[in-house]
């Protein structure tokens, strides 16, 4: 039967869109849903500070008038200037297992990046690094983290059969604290306080949290520029990831550190929220923001990793241990062993070499693949 494609623009569409990874995950105990308001706000105009120096179109497959697919697509112009190449990303991809389906989303897409003179597309990406990125291609049993992906297998076989390739993977850890870890991140993090004089800035408060967003958002620009798929956060980005993110921090689980007055590092943590999206169904009223909040407030058994960062001149001082050590101990206190690691470059190693005190699995894994058009 034959299958239309719409631009999303209509309510119907936006809604269709943001629906359907509901129906194809339905029955699937891993899949940790969206909220759907935020999943709405990211494809208007009016809400999403990247469409100011993005072009984007997103569009939904139907068969028989019911929606089977989705895609987007995405031309993020400061990126590209910065690494002067013409690339174009496929993004927010979903579709039921079938070839037909997966192609005409991916011809709509190529064909649009085409006409805007892209040369090659890579993905899945989102607008910034701090959307979803990356196909997970391992680890299908686990519940992905809060700032991790899930897809099924077939995925990867339909994006592979078109004549994508790998660009890079993203490995993803599981760390249990033992007695190991905890004594030599505690032995390094007080040498290394004592060495260099840094000063740790702890919170009891989220409003305490706040007035230091902006330098966390200066120390991502700084620490994150080398990394593929970053590009700058300016004011008004800030202000939205202010507001999306750190207005429902745990206070306890985020640290700056702190060197003769001059923020040069941080850690946010943030309890686990996987079982707690999964009971919202994606929706934060009546009860989903009672469960998010719970979470949140009364953190059990996990930690993610969410986001950390140090100014590249303090890097090689060790600053990123205190910071561990930091979060490792906060963890204890609350009786929590067990930690998510956020996706990192396979090629990082020193960033993956810090997990070896650690008793740990190295259990997921996603990825970018990349196509000359």
């Amino acid at each position: 039967m034959a299958i239309t494609l719409q631009t999303v623009k209509s309510p119907k569409q936006k809604k269709d869109f943001v629906n359907l990874p509901f129906e194809i995950y339905r029955n699937n105990a891993y899949w940790v849903p969206p909220i759907k308001s935020d999943e709405l706000k990211s494809l208007d105009t009016s809400h999403n500070p990247a469409m100011r120096f993005c072009d984007a179109e997103f569009w939904v497959a139907y068969r028989n008038n019911q929606p089977v697919g989705r895609i987007g697509a995405i031309i993020n112009h400061n990126y590209n200037k910065k690494v002067g190449k013409k690339l174009g990303r496929f993004s927010k991809l979903e579709f039921f297992d079938d070839k037909a389906v997966f192609v005409a989303l991916m011809d709509k897409a190529i064909y649009w990046l085409r006409e805007k003179g892209i040369k090659t597309v890579h993905g899945p990406l989102g607008f910034t690094n701090l959307d979803n990125q990356g196909l997970l291609i391992k680890g299908f049993d686990y519940l992905p983290s809060i700032a991790s992906v899930y897809h099924l297998p077939y995925y990867q076989k339909h994006i592979e059969k078109y004549g994508f390739r790998k660009e890079i993977d993203w490995v993803e850890f599981r760390l249990t604290i033992g007695q190991k870890a905890i004594e030599k991140s505690n032995r390094g993090a007080a040498l290394i306080k004592k060495r260099f004089g840094y000063e740790v800035i702890r919170f009891d408060k989220k409003s305490q949290v706040l007035p230091y967003a902006n330098e966390l958002f200066h120390i991502l620009n700084e620490s994150f520029a080398h990394l593929p798929f970053v590009s700058h956060f300016d004011e008004k980005m800030v202000e939205a990831y202010k507001n999306k993110y750190l207005k429902a921090v745990n206070p306890r689980y985020v640290y700056f550190l702190k060197k003769e007055g001059e923020i040069i590092g941080f850690i946010m943590g943030v309890p686990s929220l996987s079982e707690a999206l999964r009971k919202t169904k994606g929706n934060l009223f009546p009860f989903g923001f009672y469960h998010i909040m719970n979470a949140i407030n009364h953190p059990k058994q996990v930690i993610d990793f969410y986001l950390a960062g140090v100014k590249p001149q303090y890097e090689n001082t060790g600053a990123a241990v205190i910071l561990y050590a930091e979060i490792q101990n906060q963890m204890l206190r609350d009786g929590i062993h067990i930690i998510e690691t956020t996706g990192e470059f396979e090629t990082n190693q020193h960033a993956i070499s810090n997990w070896k005190n650690f008793d740990h699995i190295q259990h997921k894994r996603r990825r970018c693949f990349i196509k000359n058009i």
